[in-house]
């Protein structure tokens, strides 16, 4: 009896691993449409500057949450010299944050009296794909922006309290680069505003 129940046993053993196991559900794959919008949120975290900003502006340089070391500006190397002339800039001690899906080339963080003032951003690319993805980046930071200038190789607006500047420079026949600017919104409108005019009073009636 004991012979029969031990081959009884053996052979279900063989049929179950005979037997192909049902196959389970692949609860983890997305559906299309699910797909299709993580490949879009994919794309927007890809051109998004936001991950640029790594302290807020005006707080203090000893405040700042990374590690950085000062670095020495040129006034003929500089994208704007009369803007950042002034201004102490610091780069990440490491590799910076990406931008547009790639490390950038130049990372500053620039301090005016110790307080973040203006963050710079460049990256390069091959020109056949430099045109593509400047637009679509373009078109992402607009869509959430007030729009202040869009133009071929130029794009420019403010979202929220952050003003934002880029534009695309052709280097040579293959590569282009990219060039981000990123500014206090108030701050920088209340520097363009024109001085207003003394009122004179009028003279007193005789």
């Amino acid at each position: 009896m004991r012979e029969l129940f031990t081959a009884a046993a053996g052979f279900l053993l063989l049929a179950a691993c005979a037997s192909p196991p049902g196959r389970p559900l692949d609860t983890d794959r997305p559906a299309p449409a699910a797909a299709l919008a993580q490949s879009g949120a994919a794309a927007k975290a890809t051109f998004d500057w936001r991950p640029l900003v790594l302290a807020p502006f005006g707080s203090l340089l000893k405040d700042n949450p990374v590690r950085l070391h000062e670095v020495l500006l040129f006034r003929d190397r500089s994208h704007a010299p009369t803007e950042i002339e002034s201004k102490d800039c610091y780069t990440v001690d490491g590799t910076p944050p990406t931008f547009m899906g790639r490390v950038p080339v130049e990372y500053l963080m620039c301090y005016e009296h110790d307080r973040l003032d203006r963050i710079e951003a460049m990256v390069r690319m091959r020109t056949d794909e430099a045109a593509r993805d400047f637009g679509r980046a373009c078109a992402l930071w607009l869509a959430r922006a007030q729009p202040l200038t869009q133009a071929d190789g130029a794009c420019e607006g403010r979202d929220g309290d952050i003003a934002f500047s880029a534009r695309l420079d052709p280097l040579d026949e293959r590569s282009a680069q990219v060039a981000l600017v990123l500014a206090d919104a108030a701050k920088r409108d209340a520097e363009r505003e024109p001085p207003r005019d003394l009122e004179v009073p009028s003279p007193a009636a005789p």
